[in-house]
């Protein structure tokens, strides 16, 4: 026998020890973890997203319980600092239950960035999300559970507008919201479903983890974004369900949920090439070139030059940019007191090294092809890209 089999033979005898010692090591922290009283994930994480709805906290871990009486299952509370005090409550409740878990996001906000978290932070076979207003029907979950364990689907979603489902507990105004966005949603990103702007869906953990990097956390449709994203690579089915009117707090439905949506079709278009965050920056640039020409001609209008015009324009425009981009664009991550006040100092610096490379893009530009809209986009374009990594990186702080 050689040395080289010899030191083969010892590494072999070396590797089996190693593997009979772990084995022997796993059955003892088998029977020491059972001893110990431990026991292994539940099979199902509903996962809510809460702001401001400590009243509807106590009532929902209630129904949880009576519904899935006999089921292995965890509640999942993702609360984004509501002053209030929801995250207290269901830590409250968690206490003396350990099948009430509460995650406590402090500087992030945002319905998806919320359940994506909480989504992530599971480690059940399937994983439900379901909002803390009551309005969804939780009698629901024990069958898209069902249908789930036989392999029916990946995704099942609870839909409003399947017969013998309502949305009874919209009001007008919101019933024709909901329908349309759903009616664009299907003709747009060719989604069949009838509701895929539902927020009520049971989901495979493994299934979803296999797209959650390419998810946005900003937005208010989870469903919507991981549809889109696995364009037809899961299998889905859908079961009616009956929509409920709320019982305490109010509708987070606002202005800025439109915002969101169009963000988020016009990433899906472009296969997630334009982030949401970069659609909702350049609505804002265009809301701040209209502020720019206004307080352009008001200035001009009170007899004062034009150089002196254009640059208290640009200022406020610039200004009018970071506040709103603030505002909407980030507002997960909103800067507030001195933070805001050094935020708007970096802005404006950006933003003005933004404005030399425009112009020098499109001169340079404009030199090779003398077709002046183009020379003119080419600019616009660099400098909107750069002032967007940048003030990402150095006012927000995105990673």
């Amino acid at each position: 026998m050689t040395a080289f089999e010899a030191a083969s033979n010892q590494l072999v005898a070396a590797d089996s020890a190693a593997t009979h010692a772990v084995a022997d090591l796993g059955v003892d922290l088998g029977a020491n973890l059972g001893a110990a009283g431990l026991r292994p994930a539940p099979e199902l994480s509903i996962v809510v997203p809460t702001f401001n709805e400590r009243a509807n906290i106590p009532i929902l871990v209630e129904q949880l319980s009576r519904v899935l009486s006999g089921y292995d299952w965890e509640v999942v509370f993702v609360d984004d600092n509501s002053p209030d005090g929801s995250a207290a409550v269901a830590r409250g409740i968690g206490e003396t239950d350990n099948r009430v878990r509460c995650i406590r996001r402090i500087g992030r906000r945002g319905l998806a960035g919320a359940c994506l978290e909480g989504m992530l932070a599971s480690q059940a076979r399937y994983v439900a999300v379901i909002d803390a207003d009551l309005q969804h029907d939780e009698t629901l979950l024990v069958a898209m559970l069902g249908h789930l364990r036989a392999g029916d689907a990946d995704v099942v979603v609870a839909s409003r507008y399947l017969d013998g489902g309502s949305a009874a507990g919209l009001s007008p105004a919101r019933s024709r919201i909901s329908r349309w966005s759903n009616a664009l949603t299907r003709l747009v990103l060719g989604i069949e479903l009838s509701d895929p702007m539902s927020g009520y869906f049971m989901v495979r953990r493994d299934a979803f983890e296999a797209f959650a990097p390419t998810i946005s956390s900003q937005g208010f449709k989870i469903l919507l974004d991981l549809l889109a994203t696995a364009r037809g690579r899961l299998r889905t089915l859908e079961l009616p369900s009956t929509f409920r009117e709320r019982r305490h707090g109010q509708s987070k439905l606002d202005s800025k949920v439109a915002l969101d949506f169009a963000a988020l079709l016009a990433a899906k278009l472009t296969n997630d090439v334009i982030s949401p965050r970069f659609v909702l920056f350049c609505l804002v640039g265009l809301t701040g070139l209209g502020a720019h020409l206004s307080i352009l001609a008001a200035v001009l209008a009170a007899g004062r030059p034009f150089g002196t015009a254009q640059a208290l324009a640009t200022i406020a425009a610039i200004t009018w940019n970071f506040v709103f981009n603030n505002l909407f664009t980030y507002r997960d991550q909103r800067l507030v007191g001195w933070r805001f006040v050094i935020g708007l100092i970096r802005f404006q610096l950006i933003c003005a090294v933004g404005a030399i490379s425009n112009v020098g893009i499109a001169t340079w530009i404009y030199d090779y092809d003398s077709a002046w809209w183009i020379a003119g986009l080419g600019g616009a374009l660099i400098g909107t890209v750069w002032n967007f990594v940048v003030s990402a990186a150095l006012v927000w702080r995105q990673r």
